[in-house]
Parts: C-alpha cells; structure tokens; sequence
C-alpha cells in the first residue's frame, strides 16, 4: 500500500514537470506566432504608406500638369464636400454645414457623379 502511495506521487510529479515543460514550448511557439502576425502587419502597413505617398505624388504631378490654380484651402473644402456627399449626406445639408450655396456643391460634385441608368437586378426572381 505504501509502495503504491509512493509510486502514485513519483507519477504525478512526472507527469506535472512534463506539463510544465509542454506548457513552455506551447508559449513559446504562440509568441512566435504572434511576433510572425505582427511583422507582417507592419510589411503591409509599410507598403500601404508607400502606396499613399505614391498616389500623392501622382496627384500633385497631374494637379500641376493640368494647370489648374487650386489653392490649398480650395483643395481642403474640395474633399471635405466629396466626402460628405460620399457619406450620403444631403446637397442642402453640406450647403448648410459649409455655408456656401446649394449650386455651389452641385458645381463641385457634378463632375464626381455618376448617372445610374441601368436596372438594379431583382433577387427573387421566379
């Protein structure tokens, strides 16, 4: 009976040192796996800011090809009222919030939209 006492706790601190030693290699291949996630994420944030900075370039290039004098400010409230109608927002609405009038925003989106003449495709159909 005493043997078997013994013999029951030598197996049980085996088998606790074996678990702690599994549970380290376990831990150790997550972190390698989570250091291989994030230095792929910072490759493609990388590249996505190489990317910018080309699309950048590339307007300022065409911006000064085309010969239009647009101010910076011009610029900014440019994208700011694409963007709000891009947003769905309503033309009186950024008239509004811009306070500027509602031909002036139809003058600066018309060349951005886009006539829908097609159906849209029904779903259900039979």
């Amino acid at each position: 009976m005493e043997w078997t006492l013994g013999g029951l706790f030598a197996v049980s601190a085996l088998l606790l040192i074996m678990s702690g030693i599994k549970g380290r290699k376990a831990t150790k291949e997550e972190l390698k796996e989570i250091d291989m996630i994030h230095v792929s994420t910072m490759n493609e944030i990388k590249d996505i800011k190489d990317s910018i900075r080309k699309m950048e370039l590339d307007i300022e290039i065409i911006t000064n090809e085309s010969n239009l004098p647009i101010s910076a400010e011009e610029r900014i409230f440019r994208r700011e009222v694409l963007d709000l109608y891009n947003r769905k927002y309503s033309i009186e609405n950024i008239a509004g919030q811009k306070k500027v009038s509602e031909n002036e925003i139809r003058q600066i989106i018309a060349p951005y939209i886009t006539e829908k003449n097609e159906r849209s495709k029904v779903t259900n159909e039979i």
